[in-house]
């Protein structure tokens, strides 16, 4: 049975996303979807899919005050911003060759969630030179804007704050109107600066939920990786996201998760083999496998990348404190064509406990993932270059903001 398409999902689990919005932040010139329990992210290579992924993961970075940081790395804001025409699809609708516009406003990248009980959306864009003045930091994005409200679609009355420049008004407990006396820094978001809990319990929990996602995009396995060498270890409930920990949250899954789901889907991976957390003294653990036919373990420098990366996969995806949001990026990566099917089952237990995306180009992978019960498959596909979901109408798209 073939994957709902992501108009025909409904809710899920209390909390889930049920719509994402991102516009202008480079190939995503308007793109809305509707995610479910489940959602496979596909499509060619440059289709966006990353560009999704990373719009995703900057909602966790703003919440984390990393906004300006991660924009960086990126090459600044300038860099982000769509860089096509303003009017691509209506100049696609005539059938005329798409041509370069000249825009009538600033441009904003956006970037907005709406889930089961809350809805945020951050806006920013290119400093203005007397908010910017003498600086050495061009690279930093300027807040233009954010909101804070209940449910979908945006209206005055369901609005909790709203952020315009450095001026923030919010809903005191009387529902009534008030202008808060914090100026908000032009580089960061709302979500990392303001921490009032009396006054904005709602941004305040917002912060910390956006904190708790978790993102995982490749492990590194070389030679001198951290995976591969024992480390100090303490309990470990949360894999990082790089996985450096792998070896401490999978014993703290033996202890307090679920051991025999552990060694179950180690069966299922490596038939034949057991999982063994090996202790090298002074609290430092390694991962390590015992397989048929060998006399000892072999240790986390001896493991091939594609066995190592499926452990850390294992840490993250059967961890005994699920996040809300779990998205793994291209999780294939380095993996035996084989361990596609049993990493789809891991995918779909996991999506049981978690809201789960996954971006992938793997058509195995994908098509095992299709069948799960609520699974949005989102097929991206790069026109005039800008990404667009396949198969979505703009009727189709969910109401935003």
């Amino acid at each position: 049975r073939r994957g709902r398409r992501p108009e025909d999902t409904g809710a899920g689990c209390g909390g889930m996303l049920q719509v994402f919005a991102v516009s202008n932040y480079r190939s995503l010139r308007d793109l809305k979807l509707r995610p479910a329990q489940l959602t496979v992210i596909t499509g060619a290579n440059g289709s966006g899919k990353s560009n999704l992924y990373r719009a995703l993961r900057l909602m966790n970075q703003a919440a984390e005050g990393r906004l300006a940081e991660t924009l960086a790395q990126e090459g600044g804001i300038a860099s982000i911003q769509w860089a096509g025409p303003a009017d691509i699809r209506s100049q696609a609708r005539r059938g005329t060759a798409i041509q370069g516009t000249a825009r009538t406003g600033p441009l904003r990248v956006s970037f907005g969630f709406a889930a089961e009980d809350i809805a945020y959306e951050l806006q920013l864009g290119v400093p203005t030179p007397d908010a910017l003045g003498p600086t050495r930091f061009a690279l930093d994005p300027e807040i233009k804007a954010e909101y804070l409200w209940q449910r979908s679609p945006r209206r005055p009355a369901n609005t909790w704050l709203e952020r315009k420049g450095p001026a923030v008004h919010f809903r005191d407990g009387d529902g009534q109107w008030k202008a808060s006396a914090y100026r908000a820094a032009g580089h960061r978001a709302l979500l990392a600066e303001l921490g009032e809990p009396d006054q904005l319990p709602e941004l305040l929990a917002l912060r910390e939920r956006l904190r708790r996602w978790r993102f995982y995009d490749g492990f590194r396995t070389d030679v001198d990786s951290p995976l591969r060498q024992p480390r100090v270890s303490v309990r470990t409930e949360a894999l990082h996201h790089d996985g450096r920990d792998v070896a401490a949250a999978l014993q703290t899954l033996i202890e307090i998760g679920d051991e025999a789901a552990l060694h179950e889907a180690v069966e299922d991976a490596f038939p034949g083999s057991t999982l063994e957390i090996l202790d090298s003294g002074d609290a430092r653990l390694q991962p390590g496998l015992r397989s048929q036919g060998l006399l000892r373990t072999l240790s986390a420098a001896e493991l091939s990348d594609g066995t190592l990366r499926y452990l850390c996969l294992l840490a993250a995806l059967l961890s005994p404190r699920p996040p809300e949001l779990l998205v793994l990026n291209e999780p294939e990566a380095s993996l035996h064509p084989e361990l596609l099917a049993p990493l789809a089952r891991l995918i779909r237990k996991a999506a049981g406990r978690s809201q789960v995306w996954v971006v992938s180009h793997a058509p195995a992978l994908v098509a095992a993932l299709e069948e799960y019960e609520d699974c949005a498959l989102v097929e991206l596909r790069r026109e005039h270059a800008e990404t667009r979901i396949v198969g979505q109408r703009p009727l189709d798209e969910p109401p935003w903001p």
